[in-house]
């Protein structure tokens, strides 16, 4: 090799490893608050060992700021799409439905080399609690009101409950912002109601009794 391809193979490398830093302090504000929200949920798991700790936090910061970057560039594709007005309305619908499946396709991946990493790092327990992290807590607080709401609830109908709400933490799990995580157990819960309807249950009395409870068991305890 010619010492002038060989200087313009070290520039060209040069210029990949100092584009691939610049990108990965692009938004030094947006690293911090992806660390924070991470070392919240690691707070929580009681490690007690501080290499471990700090292992699982980079894993978990590092999951937000990749779900970003996918979701970003979606949503901006999808935006220049809009904005054609060059394109008739099928053939948006048809680039941006393509967009959707490509960063889909590209999240399904991302999640499960995620579950691997943190496979690593912690035992099936610490890793539903970091699931319920990202998450609100949305499965336990909602599972926990559909038993208190329904306290006659079969064994099935409790399994499926829960397995149907675990599911949606899985697809909340990837969503962008606390509107898409919420709407995602949205959809599930909708699930869940229309299988208790098929099951018998009149849902719409059986919410109005349970808030009429809740409120009941409230006063009581300012008595107290």
């Amino acid at each position: 090799m010619s010492k002038s391809k060989l200087n313009i193979s070290v520039l060209m490398l040069l210029l990949v490893f100092f584009n691939g830093i610049a990108q990965q302090h692009l938004d030094p504000e947006y690293i911090k608050v992806t660390n924070e929200r991470a070392s919240k949920i690691v707070a929580k798991l009681e490690l007690a060992n501080p290499a471990k700790e700090k292992a699982v936090t980079d894993i978990i910061a590092q999951q937000f700021r990749d779900l970003s970057k996918i979701q970003d560039e979606r949503d901006a594709e999808i935006k220049k799409i809009k904005e054609d007005t060059s394109l008739a309305k099928e053939k948006q619908n048809e680039k941006i439905d393509k967009l959707k499946s490509k960063a889909d396709t590209a999240i399904d991946k991302l999640h499960k080399a995620y579950l691997k990493k943190l496979g690593a790092q912690l035992s099936e327990d610490k890793i539903t609690a970091v699931k319920d992290g990202m998450t609100y807590g949305v499965l336990p607080i909602t599972y926990a009101g559909y038993q208190d709401m329904l306290p006659n609830l079969t064994a099935e109908q409790k399994d499926y409950i829960y397995k149907a709400l675990v599911e949606a933490r899985e697809h909340a799990m990837d969503g962008g912002s606390s509107k898409e995580k919420h709407a995602w157990f949205g959809k599930y819960k909708g699930r869940i109601n229309n299988y208790l309807s098929k099951q018998g249950y009149d849902l719409n009395k059986e919410s109005a009794d349970w808030h009429k409870r809740v409120e009941e068991r409230e006063k009581n305890k300012k008595k107290e």
